[in-house]
């Protein structure tokens, strides 16, 4: 009699698998034709000499191995110094927008998060609603407001200060504060991907710093949105305990509140990485990669190597080469935001 029960569950089970495999056969069959081929296919285009003309898949064209890799990692020539120059204006461009766009997000969810203030769905959706505003449109608007006589130069001169040329400007903010035009030879004669260390450490230019405020402007609403959630679902009796307890209420932010916060910050994290590290509309739209390639990210030089210069393998090769660098950081922040194993290092010590 038990057999015959179990038998039956395991069928019952097999037959929900095949069921469940047959409601997902539609949606699998469309992401592996519109999405998996097309990757595949782009995969083949970074190892071979194809011109643009043509399938691919054509027997004239020819596998080249990791030339295209080589030319822009370590070739040499242009195209490394062109690929060095959009990772360096990438990195930095990462850099300061995820901690940006994470902490003022978390700010203002915990601002809205709060009892006592009015009107919080009008803040909320005012918060929100750059997010969902064109990204073309945003870049045009935001041409005009840091144009050499808009708005922003403007506020900037009703308090004493100069506003710079802000999207012809190439210089690095860093070596603007420095008042540096030259630097030690140690990081002059010294480079990485056909850039000098000088030229790395010389921060964004002028030009990206104004595209960094842009991201951070409209970002920061979303993010906002998915750690209002999260905050929505911690009860509060931990707040309330932490009261009993004596806990400031940096202590209770800090010590209660941000650890239940954690998956929500890898998610913002990584999603703000992933943005980062594709921009490309903004730069097509506003500054086409100008002034002098200062604003040139992996996502564009892709576009225009294999668009514009006819380098498909090249731009490929970039394609893929950025989707190994967001892996990378994807891992290492997971890493860094895992669940420590409490239990265990409390019984280690226990025993010592």
């Amino acid at each position: 009699m038990s057999r015959t029960v179990i038998r039956a569950g395991r069928g019952a089970r097999r037959g929900e698998g095949t069921a469940g495999w047959l409601f997902t056969l539609p949606v699998i069959a469309v992401l592996g034709l519109f999405m998996l081929v097309p990757v595949l296919m782009a995969l083949w285009v970074s190892f071979s000499d194809w011109t643009g003309r043509g399938s691919p898949l054509a027997p004239g064209t020819g596998f080249v191995g990791f030339d295209n890799y080589t030319a822009i990692t370590s070739g040499g020539g242009l195209p490394e110094r062109n690929f060095g120059i959009a990772m360096r204006n990438n990195a930095w461009y990462a850099v300061l927008v995820v901690p940006l766009q994470t902490g003022l997000s978390l700010g203002l969810a915990l601002l809205v998060n709060r009892a006592v203030l009015r009107g919080r769905g009008v803040f909320r959706t005012a918060f929100y609603f750059p997010s969902v505003t064109s990204s073309v449109a945003i870049t045009v608007l935001w041409l005009f407001l840091f144009s050499t006589s808009g708005a922003v130069n403007q506020v900037l001169g009703w308090i004493g200060l100069n506003g710079p040329n802000w999207f012809n400007d190439p210089r690095g903010i860093v070596h603007v504060a420095l008042g540096a035009e030259t630097g030690p030879a140690a990081l002059t004669g010294a480079d990485f991907l056909g850039v000098t260390w000088w030229d790395w450490l010389s921060g964004p230019s002028v030009a990206m710093s104004a595209l960094i405020l842009m991201a951070v402007f409209t970002t920061s609403g979303t993010f906002m949105l998915l750690f209002l959630a999260a905050l929505q679902n911690i009860g509060p009796e931990l707040d309330e305990a932490g009261r009993m307890d004596g806990a400031t209420a940096w202590q209770r932010f800090w010590r209660i509140t941000l650890p239940q916060l954690r998956p929500a910050l890898f998610t913002v994290l990584t999603l703000g990485l992933i943005g980062c590290w594709q921009v490309f509309d903004q730069i097509y739209t506003g500054t086409q990669g100008g002034p002098g390639k200062t604003t040139v990210t992996p996502a564009y030089l892709s576009y225009e190597a294999a668009f514009t210069d006819q380098a498909w393998g090249q731009g490929a090769a970039i394609s893929f080469v950025l989707f190994a660098v967001i892996v990378v950081f994807t891992l290492v922040q997971r890493w860094i935001l895992r669940e420590r194993d409490t239990s265990r290092r409390f019984g280690k010590e226990g025993r010592a």
